[in-house]
């Protein structure tokens, strides 16, 4: 096909490929629909199209009510019995960030209580957060650690102390990931708005349980990742 054949929305989507290979960052925002319509001489419908053959390729995604950005290569995630997520964002070369959005007082589901060893109505700790990889939004987390257990949970990661860190604060100097159980599913509203996704876009779900050196369970933790930005996997240790 020459490139008088070609598509104009193709030759426009392969035209901005091109400009993001040779040296636009991940995370940076690409002019409007109406800034590329008017550089390129075409209608916005022709814009979107080729917008939405990037997006499909994996160069670019979109933030409803934001913009379209340069995606990042997938962040490699991987999932060990010694998983610590700072740690294992730094091996592969990323800045590891964590954003935690709420640290609340509640009575134990029955996934937690089945999982953590207690009574249902039994009070954990949850902690809600964000996960980030060099500065992108990759996962949203909830985990839920028994109150009775470690009384001064609370404190600790309120401080600013992560999880290894705020477990050893509580007498808790190592532990291993139990169990890691993975589906897929598709983002509700809210998830959505964490992540910076559309309603429906896939995410990857991980249900964890953590124990302590003696055996009792310390963390039970519900994470969902951005499908197109994170590859777990699984390395035996």
């Amino acid at each position: 096909m020459t490139d008088r054949d070609q598509p104009l929305w193709s030759r426009i989507a392969d035209r901005l490929g091109h400009e993001i290979a040779a040296g636009l960052a991940p995370g940076a925002k690409l002019p409007t629909e109406a800034q590329l319509a008017e550089r390129f001489g075409v209608n916005r419908h022709t814009v979107r199209r080729a917008i939405a053959a990037l997006a499909e390729r994996g160069i670019v995604y979109a933030r409803r009510g934001a913009g379209v950005f340069v995606a990042a290569k997938p962040t490699e995630y991987p999932l060990t019995r010694r998983m610590r997520f700072h740690r294992a964002l730094s091996a592969t070369g990323r800045v590891p960030g964590r954003k935690v959005l709420s640290v609340q007082g509640f009575p134990a589901s029955e996934d937690e209580a089945s999982a953590l060893h207690l009574a249902v109505g039994d009070e954990v700790l949850r902690v809600e957060g964000l996960t980030l990889s060099d500065g992108v939004v990759i996962g949203h987390f909830r985990s839920a650690f028994p109150q009775a257990r470690l009384p001064g949970m609370a404190g600790a990661i309120g401080s600013g102390l992560g999880v290894t860190e705020s477990l050893r604060a509580c007498g808790v100097p190592d532990y291993t990931r139990a169990w890691t159980k993975i589906t897929a599913s598709a983002a509700d509203a809210l998830l959505a708005g964490h992540l910076q996704l559309r309603r429906g876009d896939p995410v990857i779900r991980a249900e964890s349980l953590n124990l302590g050196p003696d055996g009792a369970p310390v963390e039970y933790g519900l994470a969902h990742f951005a499908g197109e930005r994170v590859t777990l996997s699984v390395i035996p240790d």
